[in-house]
Protein backbone atom coordinates (compact mmCIF):
# COMPACT_ATOMS: atom_id res chain seq x y z
CA UNK A 1 0.00 0.00 0.00
CA UNK A 2 1.40 3.05 -0.88
CA UNK A 3 1.36 6.83 1.03
CA UNK A 4 -0.17 9.91 -0.40
CA UNK A 5 2.25 12.50 -1.12
CA UNK A 6 3.15 15.99 -3.36
CA UNK A 7 6.07 17.41 -4.37
CA UNK A 8 6.20 20.98 -3.10
CA UNK A 9 8.89 24.08 -2.15
CA UNK A 10 9.23 23.62 1.41
CA UNK A 11 7.75 26.43 3.91
CA UNK A 12 10.22 28.26 6.29
CA UNK A 13 8.93 26.42 9.24
CA UNK A 14 9.52 23.17 7.73
CA UNK A 15 13.06 23.52 7.58
CA UNK A 16 14.47 22.26 10.90
CA UNK A 17 12.36 19.42 10.74
CA UNK A 18 13.81 18.64 7.34
CA UNK A 19 17.60 19.46 8.21
CA UNK A 20 17.10 16.76 11.04
CA UNK A 21 15.26 14.11 8.87
CA UNK A 22 18.49 15.00 6.51
CA UNK A 23 20.82 14.51 8.98
CA UNK A 24 19.41 11.18 10.46
CA UNK A 25 19.61 10.03 7.19
CA UNK A 26 23.01 10.67 6.63
CA UNK A 27 24.51 9.49 9.65
CA UNK A 28 22.57 5.69 8.73
CA UNK A 29 24.10 5.28 5.28
CA UNK A 30 26.70 2.75 5.73
CA UNK A 31 30.33 3.42 5.32
CA UNK A 32 29.51 7.09 5.23
CA UNK A 33 31.43 9.40 8.10
CA UNK A 34 29.77 10.40 11.03
CA UNK A 35 28.75 13.71 12.24
CA UNK A 36 31.78 13.49 14.53
CA UNK A 37 34.09 12.81 11.63
CA UNK A 38 32.87 15.50 9.12
CA UNK A 39 31.23 18.32 11.82
CA UNK A 40 30.73 20.94 9.26
CA UNK A 41 29.33 18.59 6.96
CA UNK A 42 26.92 17.97 9.26
CA UNK A 43 26.26 21.38 10.11
CA UNK A 44 25.27 22.09 6.54
CA UNK A 45 22.80 19.31 6.17
CA UNK A 46 20.66 20.38 8.95
CA UNK A 47 21.03 24.09 8.47
CA UNK A 48 17.86 24.50 5.07
CA UNK A 49 17.64 28.04 5.75
CA UNK A 50 21.10 28.98 4.90
CA UNK A 51 21.19 26.78 2.22
CA UNK A 52 17.93 28.21 0.79
CA UNK A 53 19.13 31.55 0.81
CA UNK A 54 21.74 31.33 -1.39
CA UNK A 55 20.92 32.15 -5.09
CA UNK A 56 19.05 29.78 -7.40
CA UNK A 57 18.43 27.61 -5.11
CA UNK A 58 15.10 25.46 -3.70
CA UNK A 59 14.20 23.23 -1.12
CA UNK A 60 11.81 20.75 -2.31
CA UNK A 61 10.09 18.32 -0.40
CA UNK A 62 7.57 15.63 -0.65
CA UNK A 63 4.87 15.76 2.02
CA UNK A 64 1.39 13.72 2.89
CA UNK A 65 -1.60 15.44 2.99
CA UNK A 66 -0.95 15.65 6.74
CA UNK A 67 2.16 17.60 6.01
CA UNK A 68 4.38 14.51 7.26
CA UNK A 69 8.27 15.09 5.57
CA UNK A 70 9.16 12.23 3.82
CA UNK A 71 11.89 13.69 2.03
CA UNK A 72 13.67 16.52 0.60
CA UNK A 73 16.37 17.72 -1.91
CA UNK A 74 18.25 20.77 -2.63
CA UNK A 75 17.80 22.33 -6.46
CA UNK A 76 19.97 24.79 -7.80
CA UNK A 77 19.29 26.71 -10.58
CA UNK A 78 22.73 27.31 -11.81
CA UNK A 79 25.87 25.32 -10.51
CA UNK A 80 27.99 28.80 -9.54
CA UNK A 81 26.42 27.88 -6.20
CA UNK A 82 26.60 24.15 -5.64
CA UNK A 83 29.06 25.16 -2.82
CA UNK A 84 30.29 21.02 -3.09
CA UNK A 85 34.02 19.83 -3.71
CA UNK A 86 35.29 19.58 -7.41
CA UNK A 87 34.94 21.25 -10.46
CA UNK A 88 31.13 21.42 -10.82
CA UNK A 89 30.83 25.36 -10.14
CA UNK A 90 32.87 25.10 -13.18
CA UNK A 91 30.27 23.91 -15.93
CA UNK A 92 27.97 26.38 -17.63
CA UNK A 93 23.74 25.90 -18.76
CA UNK A 94 23.65 23.61 -15.83
CA UNK A 95 21.63 23.18 -12.67
CA UNK A 96 22.36 20.84 -9.89
CA UNK A 97 20.89 18.51 -7.07
CA UNK A 98 21.84 18.33 -3.85
CA UNK A 99 21.41 16.89 -0.33
CA UNK A 100 18.31 14.25 -1.61
CA UNK A 101 17.63 12.53 1.52
CA UNK A 102 14.48 10.25 2.08
CA UNK A 103 13.06 9.22 5.48
CA UNK A 104 13.48 5.53 5.93
CA UNK A 105 10.11 4.29 6.27
CA UNK A 106 9.52 6.08 3.22
CA UNK A 107 12.28 4.59 1.43
CA UNK A 108 10.64 2.48 -1.83
CA UNK A 109 7.23 4.64 -2.38
CA UNK A 110 9.05 6.43 -5.32
CA UNK A 111 9.78 9.40 -3.16
CA UNK A 112 13.43 10.34 -4.11
CA UNK A 113 12.73 9.35 -7.83
CA UNK A 114 9.42 12.23 -7.67
CA UNK A 115 11.73 14.68 -6.23
CA UNK A 116 14.51 13.86 -8.50
CA UNK A 117 12.11 14.21 -11.30
CA UNK A 118 10.94 17.65 -9.71
CA UNK A 119 14.23 18.33 -10.30
CA UNK A 120 15.11 17.82 -13.56
CA UNK A 121 11.88 19.41 -14.49
CA UNK A 122 12.64 22.76 -12.82
CA UNK A 123 15.88 22.46 -14.67
CA UNK A 124 14.07 22.47 -18.05
CA UNK A 125 11.38 24.94 -16.97
CA UNK A 126 14.52 27.34 -16.58
CA UNK A 127 16.29 26.26 -19.48
CA UNK A 128 19.39 24.36 -18.71
CA UNK A 129 20.54 21.78 -20.81
CA UNK A 130 21.98 19.44 -17.96
CA UNK A 131 21.48 18.87 -14.51
CA UNK A 132 24.97 17.29 -12.57
CA UNK A 133 24.62 15.51 -8.89
CA UNK A 134 27.34 13.51 -6.66
CA UNK A 135 26.88 10.67 -4.98
CA UNK A 136 28.86 7.74 -2.91
CA UNK A 137 29.08 4.06 -2.45
CA UNK A 138 27.57 4.47 0.43
CA UNK A 139 24.15 6.16 -1.36
CA UNK A 140 23.94 2.99 -3.62
CA UNK A 141 20.05 2.78 -3.94
CA UNK A 142 19.86 6.40 -4.98
CA UNK A 143 23.06 5.55 -7.18
CA UNK A 144 21.43 3.11 -9.25
CA UNK A 145 17.90 5.22 -8.86
CA UNK A 146 20.05 8.45 -10.86
CA UNK A 147 21.20 5.63 -13.41
CA UNK A 148 17.87 4.49 -13.87
CA UNK A 149 16.33 8.17 -14.42
CA UNK A 150 19.07 8.43 -17.23
CA UNK A 151 22.18 9.98 -15.32
CA UNK A 152 25.39 9.11 -16.38
CA UNK A 153 28.77 9.00 -14.23
CA UNK A 154 30.59 11.73 -15.22
CA UNK A 155 34.52 11.19 -13.73
CA UNK A 156 35.71 14.96 -14.22
CA UNK A 157 33.31 16.07 -11.70
CA UNK A 158 34.45 13.32 -9.16
CA UNK A 159 36.20 14.66 -5.98
CA UNK A 160 37.20 13.80 -2.33
CA UNK A 161 35.45 15.30 0.81
CA UNK A 162 38.05 14.15 3.61
CA UNK A 163 38.83 10.67 2.51
CA UNK A 164 35.56 9.98 1.19
CA UNK A 165 35.21 9.44 -3.09
CA UNK A 166 32.57 11.43 -4.37
CA UNK A 167 31.52 10.32 -7.72
CA UNK A 168 29.89 13.27 -10.05
CA UNK A 169 26.52 12.16 -12.25
CA UNK A 170 25.63 14.42 -15.35
CA UNK A 171 22.15 14.24 -17.29
CA UNK A 172 21.81 16.10 -20.43
CA UNK A 173 18.43 17.64 -20.81
CA UNK A 174 16.44 17.55 -24.46
CA UNK A 175 15.03 21.32 -24.24
CA UNK A 176 13.00 20.56 -27.90
CA UNK A 177 10.23 18.72 -25.63
CA UNK A 178 10.03 21.55 -23.39
CA UNK A 179 8.37 23.77 -25.96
Amino acid sequence: MGIKYEIREANPNEYEKLGQMTVKAYEQLPGMPSASDQPEYYAMLYDVKTRKSTPTIEILIAVTPENEVLGGVTFIGDVKYYAAGGSVSENTDCSGIRLLAVKPEARELGVGTALTKACIKRAKDIGTSQVVLHTTKSMEIAWGMYENIGFRRSEDLDFYQGELPVYGFRLKIDLGNNK
